[in-house]
């Protein structure tokens, strides 16, 4: 376990685990979406394909994403790693709908040195829209490249509940 790619629904924790893997295993950790938005009004990275790659060329590091679509690929043939927070909607939610409020009630600086607003929660990119419109489409995309002879090779630890996932890094 090297290179570590953690995937999941917005609002499963990904960051947090991977935060808590970089810690216990002493692997560098990258936040995919710190890497995404780099400037105001959400502006995105034009460079995210070199930089991954970049990144990826090392020979330990954790990211906290399925990725992506212009990374996607490079994340999943490099990883050796995949760690699926495969939780149900009824944990995810609450998670998102917390954190977003948090970070819109205290004017918390996000990704870019951006902010969640009151309006944003109206756009369907929001996280909480999203967490809940792409649950299904996510773990379906998961499990298809779970599946995909390409990726056999990578080593797949999938976790139904928090306390599972708990459990295992408690291991460690």
């Amino acid at each position: 376990m090297e290179r570590i790619l953690v995937v999941g629904v917005t609002g499963a924790g990904k960051s947090t685990l991977a935060r808590a893997l970089s810690g216990r295993l002493g692997l560098p950790y990258h936040e995919m979406d710190a890497l995404y938005y780099v400037g105001p009004r959400w502006a995105t990275n034009a460079d995210l394909a070199a930089d991954v790659a970049r990144l990826t060329d090392g020979r330990c590091w954790i990211i906290d994403s399925l990725g992506y679509p212009e990374v996607r690929d490079l994340l999943w043939d490099r990883a050796d790693t995949v760690i699926w927070l495969d939780y149900p909607r009824r944990h995810v939610m609450p998670r998102v709908l917390r954190r977003s409020l948090r970070r819109t009630v205290t004017r918390e600086v996000v990704f870019g040195g951006n902010r969640e607003t009151w309006a944003g929660w109206l756009r369907r990119d929001h996280p909480a829209w999203w967490a809940w419109s792409q649950h299904g489409p996510r773990a379906r995309e998961i499990e298809r490249r779970l599946h995909d002879p390409r990726f056999a090779p990578l080593r797949t630890l999938r976790f139904r509940r928090p306390r599972d996932t708990t459990a295992w890094l408690t291991g460690l």
